[in-house]
């Protein structure tokens, strides 16, 4: 070959060799903006500290550091970077509980327990799980799980104790009129049920609704075709307490009430670059009169339906202005079961109106009495002559309110409270110490519910003023 020849291999040798290096150049590029595409965090300045702070842990922190709870700690401060108390991630088996809160049933046996004086004591049984089934029954003392004693066990022990997989098996040692049992309870679906429903003298249907969950709506339709079938003539709709939940069930429910074509609820995203109109379906117009029960604690998803009742369908509202959560949050739940939760969007009335941190107001102001606005008294209480502070406080106006005189009520655990609580624990039979104790202050907080149940002025009210509508509303064709 003449140097002509080998002239021109060169070339060719080094134009492949710059090929090369320019195919790899661009693949590191289309690579480097590939990453960027998918994890835009990259390309923040900021990500440099995080990716800093991560590294350094990891390689030196003395006690060591699992990578995935790094991870997840990371993403818990972001969100709580927002200082928007409904915005949160959460990891793995939160994600997964906080999923679960919304289906129409979990895995386990289904009691609620309350503690008393150190003991785990049934409170109710809920009506066809596996506790029921098994005869468990109402105010039994749970004192062993699969032989092992729970004294000592926090709530989350003894849940956790409790819950496992679907046909599963479970033995409860429990204590009914001191009398020792041993139950075995095979573990299944518990319903998880969001509605209730009774009727009330002179055809008033009353249907309370705790959350919007997946079923709430199907439960609800089932409430209105029973009522129906007793000849309901008016319908009382309880929200006091509701605290939200899911849109879609909510929506569903409204269809049954608001006109056909009319605005159920407008949902706006970020900078208005998307509006959802819900406009109902309604496929049978509804005629009998409605009131709806609110107070403080009615919110979100609660409030979408209260609006859009009474600007729409002529509902009364009757209570106290609701708690005004006027926004939207949507959740995702990742591979690994963990949720990120995250305001997305505010909502209008059909109105038109923006309720958050304002509320609704309702059309007949009924306050709740003073006594149903009283803070629980916790697990673990243990009050005698000479204790002071909020508790005792409570605990006197409690006793007032059931009829039991405790002196002036300043505070203090006097004479008279201890004796006010020992003629009350004579008349429920209960050991009398003049001390307070779980035990005295359940038995304290059951009188004070019926005293509600048997008084409650917004349910009068509202109760009052459908009779009123029934009475007058004309005959039917």
């Amino acid at each position: 070959m003449n140097r002509y020849g080998e002239k021109a291999m060169r070339q060719r040798r080094i134009t492949v060799v710059v090929v090369m290096v320019l195919l790899l150049a661009a693949g590191f590029a289309g690579g480097r903006f590939s990453v960027w595409l998918q994890y835009p965090i990259v390309k923040d300045k900021a990500f440099g500290n995080l990716s800093y702070a991560y590294n350094e842990i990891r390689a030196n922190y003395l006690n060591g550091a699992d990578s995935k709870a790094l991870v997840d700690g990371a993403a818990e401060g972001m969100v709580g970077s927002l200082q928007d108390p409904y915005s949160v991630y959460l990891p793995e088996d939160k994600g997964e509980a906080y999923v679960q809160s919304y289906q129409d049933h979990f895995v386990g046996i289904g009691v609620e327990i309350r503690q008393e004086d150190g003991a785990f004591i049934v409170d109710s049984v809920i009506k066809g799980a596996p506790a029921e089934k098994a005869k468990v029954r109402k105010e039994d003392e749970l004192t062993a799980i699969d032989g092992k004693s729970v004294k000592g066990l926090s709530f989350d022990e003894l849940k956790a104790k409790l819950q496992g997989e679907t046909g599963s098996t479970v033995m409860l040692d429990v204590s009914r009129s001191g009398k020792p049992l041993t139950v075995k309870v095979v573990r299944g679906d518990v319903p998880v049920l969001t509605v209730a429903s009774e009727m009330k003298p002179g055809g008033i249907g009353v249907i309370t609704i705790s959350r919007f969950a997946e079923k709430t709506a199907k439960e609800f339709d089932a409430a209105i075709q029973s009522l129906q079938k007793q000849g309901m003539k008016a319908l009382l709709l309880d929200l006091r307490g509701n605290p939200g939940g899911l849109l879609n069930p909510t929506i569903e429910i409204a269809n049954r009430f608001v006109p056909k074509g009319k605005t159920i609820v407008q949902v706006v995203y970020k900078d208005e670059k998307r509006v959802l109109t819900h406009k109902s379906s309604q496929k049978t117009p509804w005629k009998l009169p409605i009131a709806i029960l609110v107070d403080a604690h009615t919110a979100s998803s609660a409030e979408v339906l209260t609006a859009a009742l009474k600007d729409t369908a002529g509902a009364q509202v009757v209570g106290e202005k609701t708690f005004g959560k006027g926004i939207v949050q949507n959740f995702n739940q990742l591979k690994d079961g963990s949720v990120l939760k995250l305001t997305e969007a505010q909502w209008r009335t059909p109105n038109g109106q923006w309720i958050h941190k304002k509320g609704i107001d309702p059309n007949v102001v009924v306050a709740a009495p003073d006594y149903a606005l009283l803070p629980r008294l916790d697990a673990g209480l243990k009050l005698a002559v000479g204790d002071y502070g909020d508790r005792v406080v409570t605990v006197q106006k409690m006793l007032q309110t059931i009829g039991y005189d405790t002196g002036k009520g300043t505070g203090i655990y006097d004479e008279a409270t201890a004796a006010a609580v020992r003629t009350f624990q004579q008349q429920e039979s209960l050991p009398v110490t003049g001390d307070m104790n779980d035990k005295t202050a359940y038995r304290i907080l059951t009188k004070l519910m019926a005293k509600y149940q048997a008084e409650d002025p917004q349910r009068n009210k509202a109760m009052e003023l459908l009779n009123a509508a029934v009475t007058s509303a004309p005959p039917a064709q």
